[in-house]
């Protein structure tokens, strides 16, 4: 079947609307993109929206067969535009999650990251259960500050018991650590990305662009519907 032939997942209109077919500026084009790219327009890579539903077909068939077989999914949100919603499809799934920052070694050290999670639930668990009343005053605040730290770092990553079966990426050009780590490692990797980045990087490659939030959402708000 062709891609013409494919019952669209994302509806073409909501995916221009959305702006999803605009790439970056040409004098950041990355080559290897090219087999995605339709036309350039005032200097601007515009995307194949066709190519677009094709990739996204695999990446979500990947995906869905991950979580049939109980496997693990890492979500990875670097980028402004994408952190709300990832944060809500992990959470929606009960998967792991990364916001904002990636902790180089999650993946390549995680012995150590996952040390460092569980020390955080054992102090929250300490708190709970009224462990801080021996402590001074300025000893709790110590204590707080400390466990508030680690729960900005950690929080999303309680579910990560161990390496995950494949990591999704919000955008493969913001994504270069985790990306870098998961190949390393051995995990599969899916991504959304830009005409300004190398599609090769990963196995699933989601031809869209990675800089406008409405994009990004419809393709968040596919995964939720459809994993």
């Amino acid at each position: 079947m062709s891609d013409a032939q494919l019952q669209p997942l994302i509806p073409y209109e909501n995916m221009l609307r959305a702006g999803a077919h605009f790439g970056r500026k040409k004098t950041v084009f990355n080559p290897a993109m090219k087999k995605f790219v339709f036309t350039v327009r005032n200097g601007v890579c515009i995307i194949d929206l066709l190519k677009t539903q094709t990739e996204l077909q695999k990446a979500l068939d990947h995906l869905k067969g991950v979580k049939e077989k109980n496997g693990l999914i890492l979500f990875v949100a670097l980028t402004k535009q994408s952190l709300e919603g990832i944060k809500e499809l992990a959470e929606s799934l009960g998967m792991p999650y990364v916001l904002e920052r990636w902790l180089g070694g999650t993946l390549t050290n995680f012995k150590e990251l996952n040390g460092r999670v569980k020390k955080m639930e054992e102090m929250e668990k300490q708190k709970a259960e009224g462990g801080l009343d021996k402590y001074t005053k300025k000893e709790r605040t110590v204590f707080n500050k400390a466990l508030e730290k680690m729960q900005k770092r950690f929080n999303g990553l309680r579910k990560l018991v161990r390496l995950p079966d494949v990591v999704f990426v919000s955008s493969l050009k913001e994504g270069a650590l985790p990306v870098r780590e998961a190949k390393r490692m051995g995990v599969k990797v899916v991504a959304i990305c830009n005409t300004d980045a190398n599609p090769d990087n990963v196995d699933f490659a989601i031809p869209a662009n990675d800089k406008s939030k409405k994009s990004v959402d419809l393709i968040i708000e596919l995964l939720k519907n459809n994993l």
